[in-house]
């Protein structure tokens, strides 16, 4: 994608990212889920507000990618062992980071820059001394499993996932980082 770039994000960009979760969350959404639940997630966990408090959590790393200055994706990283009982049963590589979101525009689906965020994502979790990275996808987005598989991650396992006030049910990826 011409005019590309990929970087660390900064406090400053917590309300482009917002925009771009809020316009791509609902993208890796089954159709059943409903739009009340997705506003709710949205409202609870992807405002400016909340991205600010991500960006200044030492646990968490994020990455912007832009193009020509505007936001066009984002990926966040959780450090440290996982939250979730589930991942923790099935998660092997030790230290390890969440890639907890990874999300790019629709209109830029296709061009490469979930693969450059991946890449940054990688390095990320690396630079922090991960010895693997896992997330969680919905089982229905068969896209997002064709991408993680191939980056290289394996599926390791299930686990919940509570969209408004419905529960959801994800694979578990695990990539090695050595």
């Amino acid at each position: 994608m011409d005019g590309l770039e990929v970087r660390a994000a900064s406090a400053d960009d917590a309300a482009a990212i917002a925009e771009v979760a809020a316009a791509t969350f609902a993208l890796a959404c089954p159709p059943h889920t409903t739009p009340e639940s997705i506003a709710s997630f949205i409202a609870e966990h992807l405002t400016a507000a909340h991205f600010a408090e991500y960006l200044a959590d030492p646990g968490r790393a994020l990455v912007v990618a832009e193009q020509q200055g505007a936001a066009v994706g984002y990926a966040m990283l959780v450090h440290g062992d996982p939250y979730d009982a589930d991942a923790r049963a099935v998660v092997k590589r030790l230290p390890t980071t969440e890639l907890s979101k990874l999300y790019v525009l629709a209109s830029a689906h296709g061009s490469g820059v979930a693969r450059d965020l991946m890449a940054a994502a990688i390095e990320a979790a690396r630079a922090a001394g991960a010895a693997g990275i896992w997330l969680g996808t919905n089982q229905r987005n068969e896209r997002a499993h064709r991408f993680y598989v191939k980056c290289g991650f394996e599926r390791v396992g299930t686990k919940r996932f509570k969209v408004g006030a419905g529960w959801e049910d994800d694979y578990i990826f695990e990539l090695a980082l050595g």
